[in-house]
């Protein structure tokens, strides 16, 4: 099986191409032709005579492979634009591609040209090589699998088999021209399907050389596109989505997709995952497995998560924490310290009693069950994940696709900007390269760059929590009634409206950090100048989730483990910068606050992320449709129609990705915090997979069609994100919510046992004598009849002897979270290699198989060389005397039996 080498560099300079971009004279050239006459008549072909869905040039037999349009303008640069296009043009000719232009007369905004490109067979079967794009040859005579006991019960969600399985089963191998007579070709023009002719004619666009500029050779579409000399370039889709084409050569899947896939009554059904492969090409279709396998999963997270809230809806009324603080006569009578300095008044405990009830929603013995199981759950999901992903490498020919990538997939603009050339010890053959010198200037203005930008994130952090502190006191003072010493309304405190209006704040600067930053992104990644596709990729997906790793949970992990954490006592408050007093939790706790963030920023990203993906580009396309729809509907072409549509750029899927990325961490580093973040997930997942498929379907131009054997570098970051998961739930039960101070208190402090954790609110919290408030911070209402007021810490009284310092029940509680977080660490990560380990990546069903193909694959190559030779040495001697030596050469007969 051909890797590359210098077979494949021969076969490209045959083409006319060298690895630097430069034009050859190959044997080629001179039967490449892009005018019509092989095929006479066909300038007299009216366009009316063409249905509007053909997507085949006037004679109808052509096939439309890729479509280049542009606009002639005038006023810039008009000149060079059409040079470069002549030139470019001239060079795909020669390349062997064939090209046929509409006028611009003939549009219906009367200003687009479009170029239609075909690729005939000589063409595709020599970049099949080049591209070690693997070809049926023979039908897979492997048995199917046992049947599934339980499909009775799975028939309603699943669909017809000509959908789910729209070809056979085949064994491949990679495509040779001198073997041509191996693979099952019943017809040229279907042999290789839309997807990996686009596949071919993407690569020699990209390669194809248009001039020189400044002494720079100048070459690929991607550049052109850049400098305007074209406006769009995109294959077609094969019909429209809503109806099939009339043409009996279409093959319809669009339509099919459509109908059995896009549309939103379909939710509950399962993907056609083959035909999604088949029509996009592999990078598409592994996504959307992916994408698919998270959701079935989530399924299982958000029951037991949804559970775990209803334990604690039910034993909501039984919590004595609650009981105590809604008590008039325990937490009526207690006079807490004012909230702020100054403009703040005393109040009473019981004004928190709504906020402490809905506390004990998410602040339970459920939330530490919880938060185990969902250190397991991530560990099955990521475990059950490789091995679905090692089954679509072999369903899907990707067995052997990241070597072939790693050789062949350079960059057209790490060729065109890297001047100097060396030997690849490998292949050993010139190649483009860039000095270690200029890679390590421009990694370092890369990560300057990006310090930069984490720093402002940062910033900007600190500047919500500056608004928390500066508008506490408002709304602190706004909120209380002096003479009941009670807010306005028990549920809305000032810490929860403190919290909700800075978690708004945070989003809105959230998204426009973001909306720059993309853009910062891609810049910085572009300058690194990347060698391969992937590694591009690669650097940006870091560069990208760093930057919203730290924009989108820096607010959540400040409320889970800084906020009330460092706040003092009434007589010794800390101050951040000497100016604003810091926050203190709820008397209930931060946990609901932190639950408050997290729903806030989970909801509003998904629901944006939704407008984003299906509202804006639905308007889009309407709005550039609306001259269109006034004309003859046979005068709007398949090339117009699908020029009227938004472009799936190459990072489209990278959105797509980062988006699920962003929203596995909510659900895994705090869900200790909010069990029903699984559920909203699985919501969210089912309506944004008949989003992404619709949009796909209807709203974008048909993407390229690429390859891809897994999703890359986001199963390292999912790998990182599950670890750090284990230890942020730990910390989060261990010191944002109150269980540990709970179990300590019951173990060892509460005295009666008719009723289990009575007192607990007494006990947590100490008591500081008015008087004793520092001059410049005591509150200007005159606290009457009341000559001390309590907080939240454990600390001597005024009449100890060690006023106001901890008491060793701190000292019990802080040992017992150390513990805590030390004991659940090493459980759930002692689980989670265990089942890493008991589950193996690649089933031994699927290694079976990939071995049985190799074996039968050789076997058949090897059948071929030798009737091969037969037929050879047919022409020289007498085929039984042949026929003998070559069964002695395999050794079925002896030498001389054969002589």
């Amino acid at each position: 099986m051909n890797r590359g080498g210098k077979k494949n560099e021969e076969t490209l300079i045959e083409m006319g191409l060298t690895n630097d971009g430069e034009e050859t004279n190959g044997p080629l050239f001179e039967n490449a032709s892009n005018t019509d006459s092989e095929f006479p008549g066909n300038s007299e072909i009216d366009k009316r005579h063409q249905s509007k869905d053909s997507v085949f040039f006037r004679d109808g037999i052509r096939r439309v492979d890729f479509v280049l349009t542009y606009v002639d303008d005038p006023k810039v640069d008009a000149e060079k634009k059409v040079d470069r296009r002549r030139i470019f043009e001239k060079n795909l000719v020669k390349k062997g591609l064939e090209l046929e232009t509409e006028d611009k007369k003939e549009s219906e905004n009367d200003k687009t040209y479009f170029v239609k490109i075909h690729a005939p067979w000589e063409i595709l079967i020599t970049y099949a090589e080049v591209l070690n794009i693997k070809m049926p040859i023979k039908e897979n005579d492997i048995p199917c699998e046992v049947e599934n006991p339980l499909e009775c019960i799975s028939w309603p969600f699943r669909l017809p088999e000509i959908v789910m399985h729209p070809e056979p089963d085949y064994f491949t191998a990679s495509f040779s021209k001198e073997r041509q007579e191996l693979y099952l070709i019943d017809d040229e023009n279907t042999f290789f399907s839309p997807s990996v002719r686009n596949r071919i004619v993407f690569y020699i666009l990209t390669r194809c050389p248009y001039g020189t500029e400044e002494g720079k050779k100048k070459f690929g579409i991607k550049r052109l596109l850049n400098n305007g000399t074209y406006s769009a370039a995109y294959p077609l889709h094969d019909c429209q989505y809503w109806k099939k084409s009339n043409d009996p050569k279409c093959e319809n899947e669009r339509y099919t997709l459509y109908r059995e896939w896009a549309r939103f009554p379909r939710f509950y059904k399962e993907q056609p995952l083959d035909l999604i492969r088949k029509y996009y090409g592999e990078k598409i279709g592994i996504y959307f497995a992916w994408l698919g396998f998270y959701t079935e999963m989530l399924f299982f997270a958000a029951l037991v998560g949804f559970i775990c809230f209803l334990y604690g809806l039910f034993t909501m009324n039984e919590n004595m924490s609650s009981k105590e603080i809604c008590d008039p006569s325990i937490g009526g009578e207690i006079i807490m310290c004012p909230l702020c300095d100054r403009k703040c008044d005393y109040w009473r405990l019981n004004s928190t009693c709504e906020s402490s009830q809905y506390s004990h929603l998410f602040d339970n013995v459920a939330t530490l069950f919880f938060a185990i199981f969902m250190g397991i759950w991530v560990t099955l999901f990521l475990e059950f994940w490789k091995r679905r992903q090692a089954r679509l490498e072999y369903e899907w020919d990707l067995v052997d696709f990241e070597e072939e990538q790693q050789q062949l997939q350079l960059r057209p603009e790490y060729e065109a900007k890297c001047t100097q050339k060396r030997k690849n010890p490998v292949t050993q053959e010139l190649e483009p390269y860039l000095p270690l010198t200029s890679q390590a200037v421009r990694f370092c203005i890369s990560g300057t760059t990006v310090l930069f930008w984490i720093s402002l994130i940062i910033a900007s952090m600190i500047a919500v929590i500056v608004y928390r502190l500066a508008v506490y006191a408002a709304f602190a003072s706004i909120m209380e009634n002096t003479e009941t010493l009670q807010p306005i309304r028990g549920l809305l405190t000032p810490q929860l409206a403190t919290s909700v209006t800075a978690s708004l704040l945070n989003f809105v600067i959230i998204m426009i950090l973001n909306f720059l930053y993309e853009r910062i992104a891609i810049w910085i990644t572009d300058m690194e100048i990347p060698r391969t596709h992937y590694e591009y990729e690669n650097r940006l997906t870091m560069k990208m989730f760093l930057f919203q790793f730290v924009n989108y949970y820096s607010s959540c992990f400040y409320v889970a483990f800084f906020k009330g954490k460092f706040v003092g006592y009434p007589s010794s408050y800390t101050y951040m910068f000497n100016r604003w007093r810091n926050e203190e939790c709820d008397p209930a706790g931060c946990l609901i606050e932190l639950t408050t963030q997290l729903t806030i920023i989970m909801a509003g990203k998904q629901i944006w992320g939704n407008i984003q993906e299906a509202i804006v580009p639905w308007i889009c396309n309407w709005w550039g449709r609306r001259k269109a729809r006034s004309n003859p509907e046979n005068l709007y072409s398949r090339w117009e129609q699908d020029h009227d549509l938004q472009r799936f750029g190459p990072l489209g899927l990278f959105y797509e990705y980062l988006e699920m990325v962003i929203q596995f961490g909510f659900i895994t580093l705090f869900v200790a915090s909010f069990p029903l973040a699984p559920l909203l997930a699985l919501m969210n997942n089912i309506l944004e997979i008949r989003v992404d498929s619709w949009k796909l379907t209807t709203q974008f131009r048909r993407p390229v069609a690429a390859k891809a054997h897994s999703i890359g570098i986001w199963q390292e970051i999912l790998n990182g994100m599950a670890i750090l998961s284990v230890v942020t739930n730990a910390f989060i039960v261990a010191f944002t919510s109150d269980m540990i101070p709970r179990l300590v208190y019951y173990y060892a402090y509460f005295v009666n046992p008719d009723l289990p954790m009575s007192g607990y609110i007494n006990n947590s919290l100490s008591v500081f004598q008015i008087s004793d408030f520092p001059e410049k911070h005591k509150p200007e209402q005159s606290p009457g009849k009341f000559t001390s007021c309590r907080y939240r810490d454990y600390r001597y009284p005024p009449d100890h002897e060690k006023q106001y310092m901890h008491t060793m029940q701190v000292w019990h509680i802080l040992a017992a979270k150390m513990a805590f977080i030390i004991i659940m660490e090493h459980v759930v990560f002692i689980v989670k290699f265990f089942v890493a380990w008991m589950i193996p990546d690649v089933p031994s069903e699927v290694k079976a198989k990939i071995k049985r193909e190799k074996y039968l694959t050789q076997r058949i190559l090897h059948e071929h060389e030798l009737n091969k030779l037969k037929q050879k040495l047919c022409e020289g001697t007498t085929c039984a005397s042949m026929e003998k030596e070559v069964l002695a050469s395999e050794g079925i007969v002896e030498l001389s039996e054969a002589m």
